[in-house]
């Protein structure tokens, strides 16, 4: 089954703008649209480094939830868990600054109440012979806890990242029962109720070593944008990974290739470091 992924997928609306964006005003840009979500991102991406993902998911029953389906496959994806029906997908609409960064999104999140069920009817041939499982923490309750018993039965490793920090911060027993927790510099602030916007990586590995160990959480990697990511475990392990110079075109899926890159290293052999590393 190789990493077995499970998330929500999401349609990507994107606005750039062709000259100086200016906030509050009309701007005259192009607007495209893609495939999105966190995890269906995350599948993408490990399936482009030549292993072969699973994918557990839900898409519209329409040929847009088909043309998921279909670019999934052809990236050597294992699609046979994506179930189609009405609104199974999201819609993430975001419009983007000069320097690629997103100044303003909404979102609109599927119900993926049914991947519960499926879950319940499919966990054992699912999980049994998968090499770790990579989660979306803000999918139902029932569904992470499904995920959770599933892992425990069958010793797999769970890594999790989420695309709605403020469903997370409800399901903090959930953190403690996984291997490794990734999220971005903000959503950790939100997560521990402090500002950490304006800590160099050195300061952030102090405070994310300090907050693991009194949350009780096993590991934790926050990325910082330029900065690269720093990361922690409770048994007092904790250190920082420089960025990779490049290029920025468009932020969107950074975090989530980073996360794919971490759970590859994570699940196949590597430490901690040296996974941030792939990622």
């Amino acid at each position: 089954m190789g990493i077995v992924v499970i998330g929500a997928v999401f349609v990507d609306i994107k606005g750039y703008p062709l000259s100086t964006y200016i906030p509050g005003g009309r701007n005259a840009g192009r607007v495209e649209q893609v495939h999105g979500g966190v995890c269906r991102n995350v599948a993408e991406d490990i399936a482009n480094v030549e292993l072969r993902p699973t994918f557990v998911s839900l898409v519209d029953d329409t040929g847009s939830g088909q043309d998921v389906i279909d670019k999934l496959a052809r990236h050597k994806v294992n699609t046979r868990y994506i179930q189609r029906m009405p609104d199974g997908m999201g819609t993430w609409l975001a419009v983007f600054n000069n320097d690629g960064d997103v100044c303003a999104s909404i979102s609109k999140r599927p119900d993926t109440t049914p991947l519960t069920g499926l879950l319940k009817e499919k966990g054992d041939e699912i999980f049994a012979d998968c090499d770790a499982i990579a989660l979306e923490l803000d999918l139902e309750k029932d569904t992470v806890k499904q995920v959770l018993h599933y892992a425990k039965k069958y010793n797999k490793k769970v890594f999790a990242a989420i695309s709605n920090m403020s469903i997370a911060m409800e399901r903090r027993d959930f953190l403690q029962q996984i291997d490794c927790f990734v999220c971005n510099q903000q959503e950790a602030g939100l997560l521990f109720s402090d500002d950490y916007d304006h800590l160099s990586p050195a300061a952030m590995r102090e405070v994310l070593a300090a907050n693991v160990h009194s949350a009780n959480i096993p590991c934790m990697v926050v990325t910082m944008g330029g900065q690269g990511a720093v990361y922690a475990r409770t048994n007092g392990e904790s250190g920082v990974v420089p960025a990779k110079k490049v290029d920025v075109i468009d932020t969107t899926g950074a975090g989530d290739a980073f996360f794919a890159g971490t759970v590859i290293g994570l699940t196949y052999g590597k430490n901690l470091p040296a996974s941030c590393e792939i990622g």
